[in-house]
């Protein structure tokens, strides 16, 4: 899967990178089809504590899943995000499988 990190604003740490990577690579197996992700990562101008947003749409073939999570740090909403999008392709697949048995 080819992850395209957009870090609006600021620089992404090594660190930071390698977690998004990290928890992207585990929605592999869930869409065998993952093209791309396209995150961006951004602080939103106010000064409310849960600034720090992360976006992530995965490119697949059909509706293409979109996300956007905000949390205190960049790594807790990258991991929302993740989540978020874990449970879409889970239930994507679901359906799937219940077609598939429909038949």
């Amino acid at each position: 899967m080819d992850i395209i990190i957009q870090s609006l604003g600021f620089k992404a740490s090594e660190h930071l990178e390698t977690y998004l990577q990290d928890k992207l690579e585990k929605l592999e197996p869930l869409h065998h089809n993952i093209l791309r992700a396209n995150v961006t990562l951004f602080q939103a101008p106010d000064s409310n504590l849960s600034n720090s947003y992360c976006e992530i749409r995965l490119e697949v073939p059909g509706n293409d899943p979109f996300v956007k999570k905000h949390a205190e740090s960049f790594e807790q909403s990258i991991s929302e995000a993740a989540d978020a999008l874990h449970s879409i392709l889970r239930k994507n697949k679901e359906k799937e499988m219940d077609r598939q048995h429909a038949h």
